[in-house]
Parts: C-alpha cells; structure tokens; sequence
C-alpha cells in the first residue's frame, strides 16, 4: 500500500519530508519504525534527518550499489512508470500530470489492481482481510 508519496518539480528534501508527513497523518507509525530508502542527498539531508529524529523513527539506507535493499519501491515505480506515464502520450500541464498521479495511485494501485504477492489482491482488500490498516 503506498501511504505517503508526494509530486514535484525537483527531489529534494522538501519532496522526501512531503511524501514521509502523509505517510505519517495516514497511518501515525510509532517511535521505532524503520524508513528505509536508498542513499539520495535528499535521504541524507538534515531536513529529513531531523524529522525522522522528532517522530523517533530509525533510518536505514541501501548498500551503495545495490538496488535489492529497496526492491519493493523500485518494482513499485517501474510498474509506475509502465502502466501510467509511458502509457500517456504527454501531460500538457503539472496539475494534470498531479491528477493522474493520485487517481492512478489512491484509486487504482492502492484499491483495485491486484497483487500475485499479496493472495491476488490488491493492498486495500489485503490490508482490510489480515486487520493491517
């Protein structure tokens, strides 16, 4: 289930500190949590760094060079990527490229599209059977 994500012109530490405070406002994670990410200047940045170290949550970054320590985000983007932006021909506007963004991740990933990992269903329907939201 993507929790927190966040849209913009640049990725930078506001990007990665807008997507991890929806993340947080959706689901309210405990002192203790583990954010895991790969080793991006914006991961590294003391903005981020600092809130993770308000909420009490520990960081963890990738191995350098290995991309199987974040495997699940990248799958997640790849599939992005195939099914959303390369299926459009162009987004002619920011906010039309933000609107598509949100239906394709709240209504569609997150709701409808069916996982083979998770029993073949999609990460609402799991989360709702196994009480994990």
């Amino acid at each position: 289930m993507i929790v927190g994500w966040s849209m913009g012109s640049r990725c930078d530490a506001k990007l990665v500190v807008d997507a991890l405070e929806m993340a947080q406002a959706n689901r309210g994670a405990a002192p203790g949590l583990l954010a895991h990410s790969d080793r991006g200047s914006q991961y590294a940045s003391a903005e981020h760094r600092e809130v993770l170290l308000a909420w009490g949550f520990l960081q963890s970054m990738s191995r350098k060079g290995n991309c199987y320590d974040n495997a699940a985000m990248e799958s997640f983007f790849s599939t992005l990527k195939i099914e959303l932006v390369y299926a459009q021909e162009v987004y002619l506007t920011h906010d039309i490229a933000r609107a598509s963004l949100i239906d394709y991740i709240e209504v569609f990933y997150n709701r409808q599209r069916i996982h083979t990992s998770l029993g073949n269903k999609s990460p609402a329907k799991f989360e709702a059977v196994f009480g994990l939201s």
